[in-house]
């Protein structure tokens, strides 16, 4: 990401971080501006050009009321239905995963001896990413606001791999979706290394769509677990792929967001970005 494009990121988060915390008053688009030290008319063209929808439309779109809402409406039916068939139509996500496929336990224990890995760097609406990839699909995806720090973190999944940075084709599938261009989206495959219960868990939350939100109660219920919503959480919490597994979609039961390993400001931010796209999808 430029250095121009990363400022600009860092005042929109700071903007949606100070109106996460004070929507309660809906502070007006002046008071917001000041906060990330722009004039109003300019916080007004960076934010609207980002998100694609003005910064009062997105507050309402990421307040904790607008979650309580939808946890309200998301009667138990509806989450199984929507857990279950996803979105369908050509602007939105369907049947996109096919599969998760585990490390080999051999895999799992070695540390990924005898794994090559490809991994990139890309610029996304949040900010840089790191993406890296087996032959056998995407296996790390982590938000890089420090680059090296990134790729420290990538080798400690897999400290005996062998890495070399080239940008491949399943990761460029996989960036396609911030893009927002489902046509070129192919099947996306993901290789990961996890127990079978992380790997229960980030499987469902695959099936939530986009543009919805759950609970770790309601993750814990639809994998047969019901009394396991702290070790649901701490599954979530060690997701290693990034926005493709939407971890930011699961919230607290009582409508709060909740923590997020790559910060709250860009919780909110993905779950606002993805309201207004559902919505200018529905609109077409």
């Amino acid at each position: 990401m430029k250095a121009q494009e990363h400022i600009d990121f860092q005042r929109i988060a700071e903007a949606i971080d100070f109106m996460r915390q004070h929507f309660t008053r809906q502070p007006e688009l002046a008071e917001v501006a000041e906060q990330v030290h722009l004039s109003p008319y300019h916080f007004q063209r960076m934010f609207t050009e980002w998100a694609g929808t003005s910064p009062k439309k997105f507050l309402q779109y990421v307040s904790i009321q607008h979650a309580k809402k939808m946890l309200k409406e998301e009667q138990a039916t509806l989450f199984d239905a929507s857990m279950e068939t996803g979105l369908s139509g050509t602007g939105r996500l369907h049947d996109l995963f096919v599969n998760i496929e585990g490390m080999t336990p051999g895999e799992y224990k070695n540390g990924g001896a005898h794994l090559s890995i490809n991994y990139s760097f890309a610029e996304s609406p949040f900010g840089n990413i790191l993406v890296a990839s087996t032959s056998k699909g995407i296996c790390y995806m982590a938000f890089a606001d420090d680059g090296a720090k990134a790729l420290e973190d990538l080798q400690q999944h897999f400290p005996n791999a062998q890495y070399r940075q080239m940008l491949d084709l399943a990761q460029q599938n996989a960036l396609y979706i911030f893009t927002h261009d489902w046509s070129k989206l192919h099947e996306i495959k993901l290789h990961l290394k996890g127990t079978d219960f992380q790997l229960k868990v980030w499987e469902t939350l695959l099936k939530i769509p986009m543009g919805k939100l759950t609970t770790y109660g309601n993750i814990a219920q639809k994998i047969d677990r019901p009394k396991a919503s702290r070790a649901v959480g701490t599954a979530i919490g060690d997701n290693p792929v990034a926005f493709l597994i939407p971890c930011h979609r699961v919230i607290q039961s009582t409508g709060l967001l909740g923590g997020y390993h790559w910060g709250t400001a860009r919780k909110t931010a993905m779950i606002g970005w993805e309201a207004t796209r559902l919505f200018e999808d529905m609109r077409i």
